[in-house]
C-alpha cells in the first residue's frame, strides 16, 4: 500500500504524522516544492516511526508517486495567509479558491502523469471546488475532497460535550460544502439512538438557541484554532489518514465525504461509501425541507465561486 502527500507545510506534515502513527500505508512519499523541507519532515518522522507500524517514509519527486494507490494534495495558500479568518465574511474558505486553483493547475498534471491510477484526495482549502478543478484536469472521477467529514466529527464532539457523553455515542452529520454554507442535519442527530430534539425538550433547552451555539462552534472551529495556533492541522490530518486507509484497504466505510454529484453539479459531501476505486455508492439523505433547501444553497455557493474563476494563461511553478 503506497500513498503520496503533496505539500509538507503544517497540514501536509500533520497528515504524514497521522498516517505514520495509524499505519495507514506501508510506503509514504512526501513531495514539496522545496525538496529540503520534505526531506526534513520525512527524516523527523522516520525517527519516531520506529515505535509505529512499519512504514517506509521518504521525500521524493513527482516521479516517485508511481504506483501509489492514493495521493493527497495539501499544497496551497492556507486560511491565515489568505485572509480567510473573518467570521463575518460569508465566503469563508471559498476566498482562497482562485489562488489555490492556479496552483493546482500546475500540480495536478504532474500528479496524474506519475500516478494515473491513483485516487486523488483534495485537502487544501477550499477542497470542494478544488476537487472540481482537479476533475477537469485529470478527466476522471477518482477525485475526492475531505469534505465535511471533519465538520461532522466536530459536530459530534460538541454535542457530546454539551450532553456529557462520549463522542462515539453521538451520530450527527454535516453535509454540503466544507465551509460556511455547510448543512447541519439536525433532523437525524442522535445520542445513543435517541433524537437530540427529544433530549433538548426533556432538559428544557431552547432548540433555536442551542442550534445557534453548536453551529457557531462547529462552523468557525477552524478560525478558533488558527487564532491560537496559526493553522488548523491535526484534526484534518487524522481525517485524511482515515480516508487514505479506507481507499488503500478497500474498506467501504460510509462517511460524509466530498465527491462530484451530477444532480447538484458540484463536488460536495453526502453520505458515501469509500473504497479502492473512490466512491462506491452514495446514500441520498432523507432530509427535512429546510435542510434540502440549505443543501441546494450550499451547492449554489460553490457554483458561484467556480463560475467567477478565470483560469490564467500560465501558472506559477508550485508543488
Amino acid at each position: 500500500m503506497k500513498a503520496g502527500i503533496i505539500g509538507t507545510g503544517a497540514v501536509g506534515a500533520a497528515c504524514a504524522l497521522a498516517m505514520v502513527l495509524r499505519g495507514s500505508a506501508r510506503e509514504l512519499v512526501l513531495v514539496n516544492k522545496t525538496r529540503k523541507k520534505a526531506e526534513a519532515v520525512a527524516t523527523d518522522l522516520r525517527y519516531g516511526a520506529a515505535l509505529a507500524p512499519i512504514v517506509d517514509i521518504y521525500a521524493g519527486d513527482y516521479k516517485d508517486l508511481a504506483g501509489a494507490g492514493l495521493v493527497m494534495v495539501t499544497a496551497g495558500v492556507n486560511e491565515k495567509t489568505g485572509g480567510a479568518t473573518d467570521r463575518s465574511d460569508a465566503s469563508g474558505r471559498l476566498k482562497l479558491f482562485s489562488v489555490n486553483a492556479d496552483i493546482y493547475r500546475d500540480i495536478i498534471p504532474k500528479v496524474v502523469g506519475a500516478a494515473p491510477e491513483a485516487i486523488i484526495l483534495i485537502v487544501t482549502d477550499p477542497p470542494d471546488p478544488l476537487a472540481d478543478v482537479t476533475r477537469e484536469l485529470v478527466k476522471h472521477d477518482r477525485v475526492l475532497s475531505t469534505g465535511t467529514y471533519l465538520d461532522s466529527l466536530r459536530f459530534q464532539t460538541h454535542l457530546a460535550k454539551h450532553f456529557g457523553v462520549a463522542s462515539s455515542s453521538v451520530e450527527a452529520q454535516v453535509l454540503g460544502e466544507h465551509g460556511t454554507s455547510e448543512v447541519f442535519v439536525w433532523s437525524k442527530a442522535r445520542i445513543a439512538g435517541m433524537p437530540v430534539a427529544h433530549e433538548l425538550s426533556r432538559r428544557g433547552l431552547d432548540p433555536a438557541e442551542f442550534r445557534k451555539q453548536i453551529e457557531g462552534e462547529v462552523r468557525y472551529a477552524n478560525i478558533t484554532i488558527i487564532e491560537g495556533n496559526d493553522a488548523s492541522q491535526y484534526g484534518i490530518g487524522i481525517v485524511s489518514a482515515r480516508i487514505a486507509e479506507a481507499v488503500l484497504r478497500d474498506e467501504h466505510i460510509a462517511v460524509p465525504i466530498g465527491s462530484y454529484h451530477q444532480r447538484y453539479g458540484v463536488t460536495f459531501s453526502l453520505p458515501s461509501v469509500v473504497g479502492r476505486n473512490g466512491i462506491a455508492a452514495v446514500f441520498e439523505p432523507d432530509l427535512e425541507a429546510e435542510e434540502l433547501h440549505a443543501l441546494d444553497a450550499s451547492a449554489e455557493a460553490i457554483k458561484k465561486v467556480e463560475a467567477s474563476y478565470a483560469a490564467p494563461k500560465s501558472t506559477p511553478p508550485q508543488g
